[in-house]
Parts: C-alpha cells; sequence; structure tokens
C-alpha cells in the first residue's frame, strides 16, 4: 500500500472536499468553505494551485492585463495571476517538503478569497458577460 500524499492528508484534516484526478492531482471545490474549482498538483519539489479565471478576451486586453499587475502587486496574498495559453489563472506555489498544513490552508484560502474579491473588477472584461450581451 502506497503511502499517502501529504497534500491529500492535509485536504482530509482540513474537511476540505476533493476529487482525486490522478495520483498527484486533486480537483478541489467546496461550496460550503467558499473555495471554488482548483486544482491542486503534487510535481516534485513543488505543490502547485491553480483555478481557472476566464479566457483572455479579445478586447480591452492591455487594461486587463495592467490591472492584473496591480493585483499581483497588491492584493494577492499568496499567488499571482497568470496566462496560460489563451486562459487567465490563478496559480501559486508551496514547497512540498517544507510545506506545513497552515501554510497549505492558507494558500487555498488566500486564492479563494482573492477570486471572490476580484470578480467584481474581472468580471467586466469577461467577454460575454458585458451588460446588454444578456439579452
Amino acid at each position: 500500500m502506497s503511502k499517502m500524499s501529504k497534500v491529500e492528508q492535509y485536504l482530509i484534516d482540513l474537511g476540505i472536499s476533493y476529487q482525486e484526478i490522478s495520483p498527484e492531482a486533486w480537483l478541489v471545490e467546496d461550496e460550503g468553505k467558499s473555495l471554488p474549482k482548483m486544482v491542486v498538483s503534487q510535481i516534485e519539489p513543488v505543490v502547485v494551485i491553480r483555478a481557472y479565471v476566464m479566457p483572455v478576451p479579445s478586447r480591452k486586453r492591455e487594461e486587463l492585463f495592467e490591472t492584473l499587475l496591480q493585483l499581483n502587486s497588491t492584493d494577492f496574498l499568496h499567488g499571482a495571476y497568470a496566462i496560460d495559453g489563451n486562459q487567465i489563472v490563478a496559480v501559486d506555489t508551496l514547497e512540498y517538503e517544507n510545506m506545513d498544513k497552515n501554510e497549505f490552508s492558507a494558500s487555498i484560502e488566500a486564492m479563494a478569497l482573492a477570486l471572490s474579491q476580484h470578480y467584481p473588477l474581472l468580471s467586466k472584461f469577461a467577454e460575454g458577460l458585458a451588460k446588454g450581451k444578456e439579452e
């Protein structure tokens, strides 16, 4: 029997709902704890926490990128916004060997908080969500 990953043990200890995607990756989504959908991957020597934010829009890109950079420098406690292909993601990394449960929990909670607080600001850049497009 293989030893349980420290990541999975922390998810269990913290009572966070998750689904195992692979032996080194977990999909976290726990509405009861106000956690959005995010993927936690153990990629030695780090743990990567990623959450999809939105597609990169075709309009107002420079304004959005400036906003993301400002949020990275002033308002994202753990992690940062990044671009992966044509997707904007929120990403944080932790060193697996030295990571403790409090640090892991703080990273997950900080990402959830940032995403919820930044949603009103970032949603105005999302195509198809702007006023008038709903009709």
